[in-house]
């Protein structure tokens, strides 16, 4: 098994203003200074930030020019600190309707580069939507990011999130044929490896992972996306590991630094013990419809007293059952994750009041 510290960037939930209409299709309001403290806990564990991503924030309520906001303020506050951060640049400005043009694609992109890069965040380069919708096939990949990559000032980590995230997203990279679709984003990182840091994979399939890592050139990282198998996957085998860039990382922030550390001390068998007893948290979490996992991890964010309300952007709350909230409550206890249980039963008791 190789060595070396692994980069892990946590995809950080946003905390909504409860006093705001926050319903669906309204504009996204967010409580600020709840938001950027949670950054700074995860920072102070040693932890990255991810912010502005897909599934974790902007495919649940948060519109475009609250991530641009959030962009700026996580930027500001990660160099106050000196914290790791990246933000995901994607196309959701463009308006909902008719799909958009490659033409105006590639302008959308290019502007919320230019806001990640201002902020001095690293790029994440999101999957989109809006290019899944109209592109041809691979060429038309090939040549949208190739234009993407030679403007960017450094490298960037691409995203490549698989249908049980974003179904609308099933032929990314040109085919629905997973071998194939592989095969066009290596050419596409063969070609601009001197811009591309990592790979952030979130295919929910471990064995994929491994091969990709296994065929990715040297320097360029796999971040895994894989909110199920992290366990694994980070710890590596003898040919490798894999970074993280994961949701799963915000509920588990605490045991998860912990389980970091001890791996980069070369103590294999102290992050197993540290690390395993998360994942059954992490399976149920994130359990089918895998989008609304975002629920569980609010929900655990105020059981654990980091917020001081169970309210989110278009009432996702009410997303997960109590019953599954019930669960979560028994599988955070049991992974680590509640430094109050006491706080966090009274909070759980009115589950039923919170959820249908």
């Amino acid at each position: 098994m190789r060595s070396g510290n692994r980069i892990a960037l946590a995809a950080a939930h946003v905390v909504a203003d409860p006093a705001a209409d926050n319903g669906p299709g309204r504009p996204a309001r967010l409580d600020w200074d709840a938001t950027m403290g949670f950054r700074h806990h995860l920072w102070g564990l040693g932890l990255g930030v991810a912010d502005a991503m897909d599934t974790a924030q902007r495919g649940r309520g948060l519109d475009w020019p609250a991530a641009r906001e959030l962009i700026t303020r996580s930027g500001r506050e990660a160099r106050a600190v000196g914290g790791r951060l990246a933000c995901g640049a994607g196309t959701d400005q463009l308006p909902v309707g008719p799909a958009a043009g490659l033409a105006e694609i590639r302008s959308a992109y290019a502007e919320q580069v230019e806001v990640v890069e201002s902020a001095g965040a690293q790029v994440v380069l999101l999957a989109s939507r809006a290019l899944a919708a109209v592109a041809r096939g691979p060429d038309d990949y090939a040549d949208l990011y190739g234009w993407l990559l030679r403007q960017v000032s450094r490298p960037v980590i691409l995203h490549w999130l698989g249908p049980a995230f974003d179904p609308a997203l099933s032929a990314y990279w040109g085919s629905t044929d997973l071998d194939q679709a592989t095969a066009s984003l290596l050419s596409i990182v063969t070609e601009h490896r001197a811009k591309i840091d990592g790979i952030k994979l979130s295919l929910l399939d471990a064995g994929r992972e491994t091969a990709l890592r296994r065929a990715l050139p040297d320097g360029v990282r796999l971040y895994t996306g894989d909110d199920y198998n992290y366990a694994e996957l980070v710890r590596g085998d003898e040919a490798g590991y894999s970074d993280a860039l994961l949701g799963v990382l915000d509920p588990i922030a605490v045991p998860a630094a912990a389980a970091l550390r001890a791996l980069a001390e070369g103590d294999v068998r102290r992050y197993d013990e540290l690390i395993a007893p998360t994942v059954p948290l992490a399976r149920h979490l994130f359990c089918e419809p895998v989008p609304h996992y975002t629920t569980g991890i609010t929900f655990l964010a105020w059981l654990a007293g980091h917020q001081q309300h169970f309210v989110m952007l278009r009432g996702e709350q009410t997303a997960r059952s109590a019953r599954h909230l019930r669960r979560l409550h028994k599988l955070a206890l049991a992974a680590g994750v509640l430094p109050d249980p006491d706080l966090a039963a009274r909070r759980a008791a009115r589950v039923d009041d919170l959820a249908p």
